[in-house]
């Protein structure tokens, strides 16, 4: 009998009022893949996140952990069931020290690991490289560490799913790449399996080992990276039709 993907989404839709922000999208993460999802600004994908983390609920479709079920849960439970997600405006708690905000995490996710909350944060502060700012406030981080901080948060959950919605974006190359060997360690020392929206490209494209594209809620394109930056349909929703014509490539 064939295994079921870790999580799966079945033509799952959501609609606001005539809109639809995200419509019949299938996906697939397997266990221990680097899943991206690309597209254009307004393409439905942070919508999309929404609607596996619980955020928000489908108008229709499904979405599954290990074949069972879990559209309609509220957020916290599937965090309870191991989806657990980034946002794209990173905000810790201002009045909390950089440790303190992770031992919030680490509450949420006791009951998936025997460490006490507070020795699970050190040890994921250590991972993340943040463990000699540990005593400090947030508000005292660059934007690449408030990055770290966040990714700190959601591993002390404990998840087996990570959703990454542009945790690079926004910081200069030299800690987009530090953040992308990271996002690699997490998937390859943690075993967690991750599905990341980013809009750095050569990030999204050396990390993922399939990508699916969305564009006006719909996906239009899924595979290896090369395949889907090769793709018409992704160069003339990313360049416009003259450079699909051209062939041009997105990234």
């Amino acid at each position: 009998m064939t295994k079921p993907p870790l999580l799966a989404t079945r033509a799952v839709s959501k609609h606001f009022g005539g809109l639809k922000a995200v419509d019949e999208v299938d996906l697939e993460l397997a266990q221990g893949e680097i899943l991206g999802v690309i597209g254009p600004n307004g393409a439905g994908k942070t919508t999309l996140f929404s609607l596996i983390a619980g955020s928000i609920q489908p108008t229709s479709g499904e979405v599954l952990m290990r074949g069972h079920e879990v559209s309609g849960r509220p957020a916290y439970r599937l965090v309870r069931a191991g989806v657990v997600r980034t946002h794209q405006l990173v905000r810790p708690f201002p009045n909390l020290t950089v440790a303190e905000n992770v031992t919030v995490g680490a509450i949420h996710g006791a009951w998936r690991d025997e460490a006490s909350p507070r020795a699970r944060a050190a040890e994921v502060l250590e991972f993340v490289g943040l463990a000699e700012r540990a005593n400090e406030l947030p508000g005292t981080l660059t934007l690449a560490g408030r990055k770290r901080l966040e990714l700190a948060r959601a591993l002390a959950i404990v998840p087996l799913v990570l959703m990454l919605d542009e945790v690079i974006a926004g910081v200069n190359p030299v800690e987009a790449m530090k953040l992308a060997a990271l996002i690699r360690r997490i998937r390859d020392e943690r075993g967690v399996s991750i599905v990341m929206i980013e809009h750095v490209m050569p990030a999204v494209m050396s990390l993922s080992d399939r990508i699916a594209v969305l564009d006006h809620g719909k996906k239009i394109a899924e595979g290896k990276p090369a395949e889907v930056a090769a793709n018409p349909l992704v160069v003339e929703a990313y360049l416009g039709k003259g450079a699909a014509e051209e062939g041009a490539t997105p990234a």
